[in-house]
C-alpha cells in the first residue's frame, strides 16, 4: 500500500507542478491556435494523470488505514485524510473541471463557436489553486514521513 500511496502521491505533484509550467508558458489567447494546444494539453494532463494518481493516492491511503490498526489511532494519519479529501474537492472542482472547460472553449473558439475574449479568465486562480494544492501534498509527505505524535486518539 505505502508503495502505491507513494506512486499516487508522485504522480498527482509532478503533474500538479507540470501543470504550473504549462501555465506560466501558454500563449496568449490571442495566439489562438498554440493557445488551444496547449490547454488541451492541460486538459488531458489533468484528466489523465492527475485525476488517476489522485484516486490511487486517496485509495491507498486509506487501505493503508484499514490494513494497519496503528494508523486508526494516529492523529497525523487522520490529518493527512482530511487534507486528502480537501486535495480530491480542490482538483476536481478547481483544477480538472476548469481545465478541461477552458480545453473545449478554445477549441470552440477556434471552430468560431466561442468568443475569444471570453478564454483565460481563469489562469490566475487555476495557478494560485495549483499552488496552494500543491503545498498541500507537500504538508502531507511532511506528515508521512515526519509522523509527528499529534491528536493520540483513545482505543
Amino acid at each position: 500500500m505505502k508503495f502505491l500511496h507513494t506512486m499516487g502521491a508522485t504522480g498527482l505533484m509532478g503533474a500538479m507542478a507540470a501543470l504550473i509550467v504549462m501555465l506560466s508558458v501558454a500563449p496568449p489567447p490571442s495566439k489562438l491556435v498554440g493557445y488551444t494546444a496547449s490547454r488541451g494539453a492541460m486538459g488531458a494532463v489533468a484528466t489523465w494523470i492527475v485525476l488517476p494518481s489522485l484516486a490511487l493516492m486517496l485509495v491507498s491511503g486509506l487501505l493503508a488505514m484499514t490494513l494497519n490498526r496503528a494508523f486508526l489511532n494516529a492523529g497525523w494519519a487522520w490529518l493527512k485524510l482530511a487534507t486528502g479529501v480537501l486535495m480530491f474537492e480542490g482538483v476536481l472542482v478547481y483544477v480538472e473541471g476548469p481545465m478541461r472547460q477552458e480545453a473545449e472553449q478554445s477549441a470552440g473558439a477556434l471552430a468560431g463557436r466561442v468568443d475569444p475574449a471570453t478564454l483565460a479568465a481563469s489562469l490566475g486562480p487555476e495557478r494560485n489553486t495549483l499552488w496552494l494544492l500543491l503545498a498541500i501534498a507537500t504538508a502531507n509527505v511532511v506528515l508521512g514521513i515526519w509522523r509527528p505524535r499529534i491528536l493520540r486518539l483513545p482505543r
